[in-house]
């Protein structure tokens, strides 16, 4: 698409926002039930296109990326009248007599840039806390998930006129342009390199943005854990969309003495949950493409592969792998892997960790295998983290009921329902003041007697 096709589809955004025309509450809502029943309309293709471009089966498909965006729909259509209502706070006698409220007020015209490893889900999601909030938007999926853009492109033509939301697909000529005008808000998911490119750009215009990123994510295991339970689970959250999952466990950090043990349960989760030959099993995806599939090939060591470390180049598929006795130095722990695998690290007291861990960047997800609540407490308390889970993986990312985002080098800002609502709102603070009376002590000239009072009020 153009330059001047693009400024053309956000100047008549701008215009139709101007008209107050997404304001009104009911018609927010009428146009989530009308994304909502087209989503449902179209979920056998959206299927065949999670597959196509990644892979992913039908069950895989629905539970990570469609059911969780018809859930947070339905979430925000239930929520929107109150989340958009007025929120009266108390009024400071100094300013007697009136009232105080807060509103929230959609910034305007949006732009959502999403990422390519769960193209529908964290394309609508956020696009969902942009219509509850009143905004009309822009969205930019990725062109390395083709076969999703395309039909994301046809489910919001279908739903929407391109003056409320519109689509622009393409590649980094269309990001370029994109990032070369003036929107009111800009949410970016992606990787940290581009998140940066995204900053200078909204930063040059001073424009609020929040940026999903991702980062090198712990999974630390102490001695009191439950190891099958754990491995079930860890195996579970690293392996799923072939580890391509910004919140995916990055690295085990676990206590030396349940090293050994907790490898061989490990091994043994992946073949009970993938079978023998992953690389036959129908239900396991594949590398998004052939850049992907090179560059995580090249971070595994043979040398210390304990299980998997096969990979397929016609079909871009690489098995779920194991690595032992890996080090910091190690290239598998330069970078995010965003792949299928797993490099086991150990530390010999827990209190290591705190400087294992101190002077890393502060990932987007965390996650502890223990039954220790000295552990839990002091994890919790003593590292930064954008979210995580107690013995458990990935799954804190799947409710309306909590905010979700980044901190540091993975992240700023969070979303998902009210949060996501008030993401993508600007909390307008307003005073009420009565006419029926005006209190004389804030005029000059000031009198002695009022500055009485005043410290009074003001104490």
């Amino acid at each position: 698409m153009e330059a001047s096709q693009i400024q053309g589809i956000l100047d008549k955004q701008r215009k139709y926002y101007r008209t107050g025309a997404t304001l009104p509450v009911s018609f927010r809502v009428e146009m989530l039930k009308k994304l909502r029943s087209t989503i449902q309309k179209y979920e056998a293709e959206i299927a065949e296109a999670l597959k196509a471009d990644l892979g992913k089966s039908t069950f895989e498909g629905f539970m990570c990326e469609t059911g969780l965006v018809l859930s947070e729909i339905s979430y925000m259509i239930k929520h929107t009248r109150r989340f958009a209502a007025k929120r009266r706070v108390h009024t400071p006698l100094a300013q007697f007599a009136s009232s105080s409220y807060k509103k929230p007020s959609p910034y305007g015209n949006v732009l959502i840039m999403s990422p390519w490893n769960y193209p529908f889900l964290l394309t609508i999601d956020p696009l969902a806390d942009a219509i509850a909030a009143g905004n009309t938007a822009i969205v930019k999926p990725s062109a390395y998930s083709p076969a999703t853009s395309a039909l994301i492109e046809k489910i919001i033509t279908e739903c929407f006129d391109p003056e409320y939301v519109a689509v622009v697909n393409g590649g980094r000529k269309e990001n370029a342009c994109l990032l070369d005008m003036k929107f009111d808000f800009v949410f970016f998911t992606g990787s940290q390199s581009v998140g940066k490119e995204v900053l200078r750009h909204t930063a040059e215009r001073l424009t609020p943005a929040v940026l999903e990123l991702g980062g090198k994510s712990p999974c630390i295991v102490d001695s009191s854990a439950k190891l099958k339970l754990a491995a079930k689970r860890i195996v579970f959250g690293k392996y799923l969309n072939c580890g391509q999952t910004c919140v995916a466990p990055d690295y085990i950090l676990c206590e030396k003495s349940i090293k050994e043990e907790l490898i061989q349960e490990i091994c043994k989760q992946v073949k009970r949950q993938y079978g023998e030959n992953p690389l036959n099993n129908p239900d396991y995806g594949k590398i998004i493409n052939e850049k992907h599939f090179n560059r995580i090939n090249g971070l595994i060591d043979q040398k210390k592969v304990v299980l998997g470390g096969m990979s397929d180049p016609i079909t871009n598929q690489i098995a779920p792998t194991v690595m032992d006795n890996v080090t910091w130095e190690d290239a598998v722990m330069q970078e995010e892997i965003f792949g299928p695998i797993m490099p086991i690290l150990t530390f010999e007291k827990f209190e290591d960790i705190f400087e294992i861990l101190g002077d890393k960047a502060k990932p987007l997800a965390l996650y502890l295998f223990s039954e220790d609540k000295k552990h839990i407490r002091a994890v919790q308390e003593r590292l930064n983290y954008g979210g995580g889970c107690i013995n458990d993986t990935i799954i804190h990312l799947a409710t309306s009921e909590m905010g979700f985002g980044g901190v540091g080098e993975s992240g700023m800002g969070t979303y998902h329902g009210k949060e996501g609502f008030d993401t993508f709102s600007h909390l307008k603070s307003t005073v009420d003041k009565k006419t029926w009376m005006d209190l004389p002590m804030r005029y000059q000239p000031y009198k002695g007697s009022y500055f009485k009072l005043l410290k009074m009020f003001l104490r």
